[in-house]
């Protein structure tokens, strides 16, 4: 699914936007970095309601191309900055995460299913 299109379904605003639009090959909902790390999210949407610079450096590592947080949080400066600099999506949308994700899907885009093996 376009980035474009999930600003639209969510009715989302950019913090960081992106110089080209570009699918994503799924999505997830995690209020955990831990979580985050335990499943291929290579491509992937990440939908969260965490706002601090660990969520940024886990997606960085977990190769996320966007990030949503939901229930209209906003990150700080500091994140704004970093994801800036490292060409990394940012948007805020007021549904909460369960509604979010729910959209999504029902527009068609699917979730991440596969645990990285241990």
């Amino acid at each position: 699914m376009k980035l474009s299109e999930i600003r639209e379904i969510l009715e989302a605003d950019f913090l960081v936007d992106y110089k080209k639009d570009f699918e994503v090959s799924a999505g997830f909902g995690c209020d955990l970095n831990s979580d985050m790390l335990t499943f291929h999210t290579s491509g992937a949407l990440l939908l969260t309601g965490l706002t601090n610079i660990q969520v940024l450096r886990s997606s960085l590592i977990s190769d996320v191309k966007a990030i949503v947080f939901v229930r209209g949080k906003h990150p700080n400066q500091e994140l704004i900055e970093q994801a800036r600099a490292n060409g990394l999506p940012l948007m805020t949308t007021r549904f909460t995460m369960f509604s979010a994700c729910g959209r999504l899907f029902n527009k068609g885009l699917r979730g991440v299913d596969e645990k990285v093996p241990a």
